[in-house]
């Protein structure tokens, strides 16, 4: 019967986790910089300082680059788990980690995907000049935020990766921020398209 060394699993995935959300963090960051520099129009839209886009855009950043730097650390220094709050009944179990890892890189693979489909129509925030065309095709016909349910199914998935306190409050504040979001979203659009937008809500659901 197969069986799995959980040592060697857990040793895995805190490397794995290292280099995935490097991985992140460089594609994100290539994406902005090489659109930017080909189309020459700006991506990111925090909104205008203390106001709900704001905190969403702020929140989000901050406990990206927390959850980042923290798997940096923990991967040549596993003693840093003590810090974290392990769930011990959680990380003891290779099944959840392994559904964990699949679903973290499933889910961000899809919104990686989904944001280079959109090419030059991709924004992080709510550009209020736009945007021009309403996504309504292919993917855009199951759900109305296809991205976002990548991005939290990839949160939820880290989640059971690293079992633990921290991980815990980086999922409740990131599903959080992803309402949130889509609520400032979903109203802006509709102020945009209108009937037309409202037709479409009507027709796809949010989420799945």
């Amino acid at each position: 019967m197969f069986s799995i060394n959980l040592d060697a699993l857990q040793a895995f995935t805190r490397g794995y986790l290292a280099i995935f959300f490097t991985c992140v963090a460089v594609f994100y960051t290539l994406r902005i910089v090489l659109s930017k520099r080909k189309h020459g129009e700006e991506l990111i839209f925090p909104g205008q300082a203390y106001c709900g886009d704001w905190w969403n855009h702020m929140a989000f950043r901050v406990f990206r680059i927390t959850i980042w730097l923290v798997c940096l650390i923990r991967w040549p220094w596993p003693q840093a788990d003590s810090y974290l709050g392990i769930l011990q009944p959680l990380y003891q179990n290779s099944t959840v980690i392994i559904i964990g890892t699949a679903l973290m890189t499933g889910g961000f693979i899809s919104a990686a995907l989904i944001n280079l489909n959109l090419n030059r129509h991709w924004r992080s925030g709510i550009d209020r000049q736009g945007p021009q065309l309403l996504q309504t095709q292919g993917v855009y016909s199951i759900s109305r935020n296809p991205m976002f349910v990548g991005v939290g199914i990839a949160q939820l998935g880290f989640f059971m990766a690293l079992p633990s306190a921290f991980s815990l409050l980086c999922l409740i504040v990131g599903w959080l921020t992803l309402y949130r979001q889509t609520q400032a979203e979903e109203a802006h659009l509709c102020s945009v398209f209108g009937e037309r937008y409202r037709t479409y809500q009507r027709q796809v659901r949010r989420w799945l």
